[in-house]
């Protein structure tokens, strides 16, 4: 039995115009309950409210104004959850609406609960049908799209591969609407090479991804250790072939260093509140001793953040990693530079380190 999280863009679920694609969600429908028949857990994550409402109250594009976004999420959100649950329920499949925020994602105790609903649903043998909740979300706390959170998703319930469903075959080496010998990239083991290729932040009219946004989201479940793979989701026989790890648009291995589900969710999900720049010996300590950042290796502190807030970690420009703050940033700023046994004179509660290594991954 495997656990297998389904992902469509808006472009696989609507047309430019917002029409629905009928036939290409039922037939993704289909496959997901065929699969869930032979009892494997089904997730799907979904795009496409907004460009549903957008179709259903005629707007002739996608609007830029949060509020008009938001009306149409509303407007569009049930009604496309009710396609959903329509075509799997008559195919014996029941389903749950699931509506998360980037909030649910970056507090700790939000994620966990989270988890637990989503678990326990697989658990009950029903198919969470998630989505971002538009409705209430502004640009500052959204996920800009839900190929961060179909990740999140895959990491948050264990599951063995993500499959990414957009309107291309996969990664390619340029654009290919304009560079006629971009090419198919059909395997990305080192993530570090992409950075050569031109990976665009080009969406479909109706949707707020692009590209760069599902290697990121490739990036963050292979380090899960959840394989990964982008397909085209108009093609039929691209989503049974994904799921069975047959070759099929850009797969993604997963890595061997796993990282924890902590330290992913403080890797991607929990948002920085400032930077802590360090010297060169906590740098080289953090990078290749794993070990925790003193106060004394800390030189700038830049922000406002409070005891329990994430800050970046950072030497002569570029960042080192992330971690939990055992201190205030007014209280960083004055101890910056000093031993432990001065610290304690100035604050009676001083934490021996300033990030503790179990609360700091690697950027």
């Amino acid at each position: 039995m495997a656990r297998l999280v389904v992902k469509l863009g808006s472009s696989i679920v609507a047309h430019d115009d917002g029409a629905l694609r009928v036939d290409v969600v039922g037939r993704v429908c289909e496959e997901v309950a065929r699969r869930r028949a032979d009892g494997h857990e089904m997730v799907i994550v979904t795009s496409g409210a907004i460009a549903r409402g957008m179709h259903l109250m005629r707007f002739d594009v996608r609007p830029s104004a949060v509020e008009d976004l938001q009306a149409a999420s509303a407007v569009g959100q049930g009604k496309l959850y009710g396609v959903y649950d329509a075509l799997l329920r008559e195919r014996g499949v029941m389903t749950a609406q699931v509506l998360l925020t980037f909030f649910d994602m970056s507090a700790r105790t939000h994620y966990l609960n989270a988890r637990q609903t989503l678990r326990r649903l697989l658990d009950l043998g029903v198919v969470p049908v998630i989505n971002e909740n538009d409705t209430t979300t502004t640009d500052e706390i959204s996920f800009g799209d839900n190929d961060f959170l179909a990740a999140q998703v895959a990491v948050l319930i264990n599951a063995d591969r993500l499959v990414l469903l957009t309107d291309t075959d996969g990664l390619y080496t340029g654009d290919p609407r304009s560079d006629p010998n971009a090419r198919l990239v059909e395997e990305v083991s080192d993530f570090a090479a992409l950075e050569e290729l031109q990976i665009g932040h080009a969406t479909s009219p109706l949707g707020s991804g692009g590209m760069r946004s599902k290697v990121v989201a490739a990036e963050m479940a292979t380090a899960g250790g959840i394989p990964t793979v982008i397909a085209n989701g108009l093609r039929p026989e691209a989503l049974p072939r994904a799921l069975d790890g047959e070759r099929e648009g850009t797969s993604f291995p997963a890595r061997g260093s796993r990282y924890s589900s902590f330290k992913l969710w403080l890797r991607y999900a929990k948002p920085s509140h400032g930077t802590v720049t360090v010297d060169a010996g906590a740098a080289r300590a953090l990078r290749e001793g794993g070990t925790s950042l003193l106060p004394v290796g800390i030189v700038d502190v830049e922000g406002r953040f409070d005891v329990g807030d994430a800050v970046e970690v950072a030497h002569e420009g570029r960042i080192i990693g992330k971690g939990i703050s055992n201190y205030t940033a007014d209280e960083l700023r004055q101890i910056k530079g000093m031993k432990s046994n001065e610290i304690r004179d100035l604050i009676p509660r001083a934490s021996e380190e300033a990030v503790h290594r179990d609360y700091f991954v690697l950027a």
